[in-house]
């Protein structure tokens, strides 16, 4: 049976979702989506942040309702969460003062199943995720991927016959995410899971690369889908094969491209006061722009090189990539990443000089970091609360976007030091006031 005449699953018909911006008027998530997940496949959702994934997996999962379009689980409409269907966050979630096996009985809740069968059920899915043992252990003993096991063993307890996954190895470091995906996919591969489908989020090329059957590429602001790109390897899949290197590189190629595109858009709306700012910090920028500007690079790299660095893996190199572009510190191009001139003499420079730079190329390239310092410079005293920025952000991008833009920017201003934020008092102040 061909790929396109199996069963489809789960079927998405020009869905659309709008939230309400606070000045009123709608505010656009996702656009036209038109989806299908088919039986025995695992359907990688890949975008940049703000494209709108997430959303678009809790509506898959009945948690979100569209402003408009079609939703259809094997062939019904869907309206509200469904048996059949569970999911998989990227943070554990688990309740602190229940063990293991109470943890996974949760999932049974709602199915109504005598005791002994949930408690049989329960501890077969811990034996099948690799916890048996551990039952009896509370989240406190656990390591991070272990309690990421215990949501694995959560949602496959049900039996479900779609499994969502809202990036499931995000929150883990490299080796405890491989073994995990590695462990996932034997049991995917082997049959050993009844469910029939898989939509997984993810922001790692290699991820979705070395898990999906098909990717799904969206554009941001709003999302929609851009590109459709069928994975034609074979399980058990190597890395280091040069056809699993030239899928990782299209994508690259393809996300950067359309990041560029992104960036120079965004920085004409509302006089780039909307610019969407990625969530990355500005040590580890530093750190890749050292990588970029030392051997072998010398000033240039492509991605999905720098993603296999030991001391960068897991890191979303679009993002990295991203924020370098819009601080001009980085060009794109093709997948690949140029140091600017800037980007040179910052990696050259010493502690302060770097500092000072930062926050020349932060005031003159992040026009949000501007206004910021600018209504600071303004007011009496030197503050403002975090709600005269954040509601201006709402007004453009989605709540999720605003506040990871939010967050950003003030970690970007106080390395800086062109600004600073109180957390508990919810307020910018001017560096020099504290």
């Amino acid at each position: 049976m061909s790929e396109q005449t199996k069963e489809a699953v789960l079927e998405m018909r020009k869905v659309c979702r709008d939230f309400a911006r606070p000045s009123g008027g709608p505010l656009v998530a996702l656009a036209d989506i038109d989806l299908t997940l088919r039986d025995g496949e695992i359907l990688g959702l890949l975008g940049r942040s703000g494209s709108g994934k997430s959303t678009l997996l809790r509506i898959a999962a009945g948690l979100m309702e569209p402003t408009s379009g079609e939703v259809l689980y094997r062939g019904k409409p869907l309206e509200g969460p469904q048996e059949g269907i569970a999911v998989v966050f990227q943070t554990f979630a688990q309740l602190p003062w229940l063990t293991v096996l109470e943890n996974v009985e949760l999932g049974l809740d709602a199915l109504g199943l005598a005791p002994e069968e949930g408690r049989r059920r329960a501890m077969a899915a811990i034996d099948l995720i690799g916890l048996d043992g551990f039952q009896s252990a509370y989240p406190r003993e656990l390591s991070g991927g272990m309690r990421q096991r215990v949501g694995f063993a959560r949602a496959i307890v049900v039996q479900p016959t779609m499994l969502l996954m809202d990036e499931p190895f995000s929150a883990l470091d490299v080796l405890t995410s491989e073994t995990l995906r590695t462990d996932f996919l034997d049991l995917w591969v082997e049959h050993q899971l009844l469910t029939r489908s898989v939509l997984i989020v993810t922001h790692n090329i290699e991820e979705a690369v070395m898990m999906c059957d098909r990717i799904l590429v969206l554009s941001s602001h709003p999302g929609r889908i851009a590109a459709e790109i069928p994975i034609p390897l074979a399980h058990p899949r190597n890395r280091l094969d040069d056809e699993f290197h030239n899928l990782v590189d299209e994508f690259y190629s393809i996300l950067t491209s359309r990041a560029a595109e992104s960036i120079r858009a965004q920085s004409q709306i509302h006089g780039g006061l909307a610019q969407a700012l990625p969530p990355v910090g500005p040590l580890l920028l530093t750190t890749v722009i050292e990588a970029v500007a030392g051997a072998p690079h010398d000033g240039e790299a492509d991605l999905a090189d720098l993603a296999r660095l030991p001391a960068l893996g897991s890191r979303d190199m679009l993002a990295v990539a991203e924020a370098l572009h819009i601080l001009a510190f980085a060009d794109l191009k093709d997948g690949a990443m140029k140091l600017t001139a800037a980007g040179r003499v910052f990696a050259q420079g010493d502690a302060e000089e770097r500092k000072r730079l930062f926050a020349e190329h932060l005031l003159h390239f992040v026009p949000f970091a501007a206004h910021i310092r600018r209504v600071l410079d303004e007011r009496e005293g030197g503050t403002a609360p975090r709600v005269r920025f954040s509601s201006e952000l709402e007004d453009h991008l989605s709540e999720a976007s605003a506040e990871e833009t939010l967050r950003t920017v003030v970690g970007w201003g106080r390395y800086a030091e062109i600004f600073s934020y109180d957390d508990v008092r919810k307020l910018f102040t001017l560096a020099h006031s504290e």
